[in-house]
């Protein structure tokens, strides 16, 4: 029986990095988590003890960090472009590199009607997010975000799914729907301006989400990527995942009172996950994206 090494990669995960930029009286900020991966020849090292291919995982981190202070981090696609381009260029044995970025989101803290020029509150646990694979001289990129969490209190139905004896779920023409959207998104064609690409896909999900009269999750999943895919062309698929964040009827009538689709219990496991895809027909080749 022959034993061989499969495909292998290693790196830093989860670089926590916060720059400043300081440059006037207005200060801006950037809190970045920032993992990387490195593929390549490194079959010695899992064979045979050998280091001498292998670019140290401290090594990762302090790139990370020096890459922050020589240049500005800008847009997080940049950022992500410019690790795994350096970790593919600069050592022999790494042709490839994965690179992913959570970018959390702060505020300005309002005093006086006016924004603190350095003060910051957390925005939320929403969060954006790019997934960059550089192998050789070619680049992908998948960005998205995560945890943008939405609920709508009319608007949405869910009936005519199959019965039997486990059914238990009755079936409402009126109910909230509410769900944290995990949705990414893999670019192709001339790169765009990342920031106002990302502001408009999240603006375009946002919208059909409240819009839309929903008779299931995955038809409110559907309508939210093909509206995506329909507005902006530099997106060739999207990929969302919507966790359903019951409410449930709380039941009044021992206290003698009528639940007029009023008061509810928010349950939050166990819950439906809503999964997919939407994917354009003339959509370039995903290769090593995902």
């Amino acid at each position: 029986m022959a034993i061989t090494l499969g495909p292998n990669q290693y790196g830093k995960a989860e670089v926590r990095l916060v720059t400043v930029n300081r440059n006037g009286p207005v200060h801006s900020i950037k809190d970045l988590t920032v993992s990387t991966s490195l593929r390549g020849d490194l079959a010695a090292t899992h064979l045979a003890g050998d280091n001498s291919g292998v670019v140290a995982t401290d090594t990762q981190k302090n790139i990370v960090y020096a890459f922050a202070k020589e240049s500005p981090v800008g847009e997080i696609e940049d950022f992500a472009l410019r690790l795994g381009r350096h970790f593919v260029r600069e050592y022999d044995t790494i042709t490839g590199a994965r690179i992913l970025i959570d970018e959390h989101g702060w505020e300005r803290i309002t005093v006086d009607g006016k924004p603190h020029d350095h003060s910051f509150s957390r925005a939320g646990k929403e969060k954006r997010t790019t997934a960059v694979t550089v192998d050789g001289d070619r680049t992908w990129v998948v960005s998205g975000l995560r945890d943008l969490v939405v609920l709508k209190s009319t608007g949405s139905e869910f009936h005519g799914f199959p019965r039997d004896k486990y059914t238990t779920l009755p079936e409402t023409d009126d109910r909230v729907l509410a769900t944290a959207v995990t949705a990414r998104w893999r670019y192709q064609g001339p790169v765009p301006d990342w920031g106002t690409s990302f502001a408009e896909i999240r603006r375009i999900m946002l919208e059909k989400f409240a819009t839309l009269h929903s008779y299931s999750l995955q038809q409110t999943l559907y309508a939210m990527g093909e509206a995506v895919l329909a507005e902006r062309a530099e997106v060739a698929e999207i990929r969302l995942s919507l966790p359903n964040k019951h409410h449930f009827l709380v039941d009044l009538s021992p206290f003698g009172l009528e639940n007029d689709n009023e008061v509810f219990y928010a349950a939050d496991r166990p819950y439906g996950l809503i999964e997919g895809t939407v994917l354009r027909d003339d959509a370039e080749d995903a290769g090593l994206a995902w």
